[in-house]
């Protein structure tokens, strides 16, 4: 390989790792603490809604409902998806996001209903854009993260192969990583 094109390649790992490296630390943080139960906090607010008619499991009317109800109370939408989870003959409509959860549950009296609105603390609105739980922007950002991490270490792969004095070190570096994680895999 030429000096010039080991030179781009130097520049454009560089690059492309200082770029994403803030990224990185954050899912890098949040990943090793949450593997540890430390998963952050919320501010919780409960409201009980009266009803004219019992909540049925219509996720479209659900969503409706919670959101006229969040108008009221100036609290913007979550930014992430909503859905109805069922749990034997009951239900909870669930709508999350990077800044808020939101629920939405009967109660045992047929025409009242519990909204609860988490507001998530700074650290855990990290946790909730970690798992994936922002708007399409953060998403997009993600996956162009994940491919940024998967360039700089094929890059810096590629650089230690082409060094003769690094490339048996990069050689059984690699596979022992390899036999470490198919072992922690398996023991797991």
């Amino acid at each position: 390989m030429s000096t010039t094109s080991r030179t781009n390649l130097i520049k454009a790992h560089l690059m492309l790792a200082t770029f994403i490296f803030p990224a990185v630390l954050m899912f890098l943080i949040t990943g090793g603490l949450y593997t540890w139960g430390i998963k952050g906090s919320y501010d919780t607010r409960e409201y009980t809604l009266a009803l004219s008619e019992p909540l049925t499991p219509d996720q479209p009317a659900l969503q409706a409902m919670v959101q006229g109800e969040l108008r009221k109370l100036a609290v913007a939408d979550p930014a992430g998806a909503a859905k109805v989870k069922k749990a034997g003959n009951s239900f909870v409509f669930e709508w999350t996001g990077s800044q808020r959860d939101v629920l939405l549950e009967p109660t045992d009296d047929a025409l009242s209903a519990r909204l609860t609105v988490k507001e998530t603390t700074w650290y855990r609105n990290l946790v909730q854009l970690h798992k994936a739980k922002g708007g399409q922007l953060f998403k997009v950002y993600a996956a162009f993260l994940a491919t940024g991490l998967f360039l700089v270490l094929f890059t810096g792969l590629l650089m230690a192969l082409q060094m003769p004095k690094y490339r048996r070190m990069a050689v059984i570096s690699a596979l022992s990583g390899l036999l470490v994680f198919g072992l922690a895999v398996v023991a797991s």
